[in-house]
């Protein structure tokens, strides 16, 4: 073999291995992660020593101007309708939930 198979054969290796650790790990994380689940709880939750936080649910600032079911928090980015409606000339403070 010349010195240029000989190298692409090395890549080709060294490939195949980081893929079969990679591998490896993701089974090994799924079982440990289904174990978890059947003792009750995330694996998160065992292996973190930080308590996991609960975030409480954000009230609604906006609802939609036709269907008042669908709402928005105002936090993150903006419904699709939000912006549709902004863009066709509403305001935004139209929106708010009274």
């Amino acid at each position: 073999m010349s010195l240029d198979e000989l190298k692409g054969l090395k890549k080709d290796i060294d490939k195949a291995i980081d893929t079969y650790e990679n591998r490896k790990k993701a089974e090994a994380r799924k079982e440990l992660e289904e174990h978890a689940k059947q003792l009750g709880f995330k694996l998160v939750e065992l292996v973190s020593d930080k308590p996991m936080k609960t975030r409480k649910p954000v009230t609604a600032k906006y609802q939609h101007p036709e269907n008042n079911t669908i709402t928005w928090s105002g936090r993150g980015m903006k419904p699709k309708w939000v912006n549709e409606y902004i863009d066709n000339g509403g305001n935004l403070d139209d929106l708010l939930i009274k």
